[in-house]
Parts: structure tokens; C-alpha cells; sequence
């Protein structure tokens, strides 16, 4: 396996649906320095994990359509040519 590959969307969709599911998880400690900046972090560290994952999602179906479409186009072809347009009807 190369090292320089991009990970399988798959892979990054979990691993942020995984990081969202532990923000949801934390309980904020009120008590402790800081608590408040810690939870502002992590609500806008799920918004963008959340975000990310819509966006890797739709490039998926996105993928998935173009590919159809091309699928559809290449089967319907049969590499002859087009059928000549049926004649107009003449007027009386």
C-alpha cells in the first residue's frame, strides 16, 4: 500500500461520524478552567465534521449518477447509425 494514497471516503466517513458520536458523548465539566472554551471548540469541531461528512456523501451520489448516466449512454449506443426521422404528415 502506498503511504501517499488518499484514504477510501468510506474510511473518513467513519472516522468522522466516530468523532462526532464522542463529542455527542462528552460531558462538559462546568467546574474546570477553560470548560467553556473546550465545549465551544468541539460544538464547531462537529459542525465541520458534520459538514465534511454531507459533502463527501454527495460527492459519492454525485459519482455514483455521472457513472449511471454514462452506463445508460454506452448500453443504448450500438455504435450504428441514428435512425433516419420519421416523415412529416402531409397537410389536406
Amino acid at each position: 500500500m502506498n503511504d501517499n494514497s488518499p484514504p477510501d471516503r468510506d474510511g473518513v466517513v467513519a472516522a468522522l461520524r466516530e468523532l462526532v458520536e464522542a463529542i455527542d458523548r462528552r460531558v462538559p465539566h462546568v467546574e474546570r478552567l477553560g470548560e467553556a472554551h473546550i465545549a465551544r471548540e468541539a460544538a464547531a469541531l462537529r459542525k465541520e465534521a458534520a459538514k465534511r461528512i454531507e459533502e463527501l456523501l454527495t460527492m459519492e451520489r454525485d459519482s455514483r449518477t455521472r457513472e449511471n448516466e454514462r452506463s445508460d449512454a454506452v448500453m443504448n449506443d450500438d455504435g450504428g447509425p441514428l435512425p433516419a426521422p420519421a416523415p412529416a404528415a402531409e397537410k389536406k
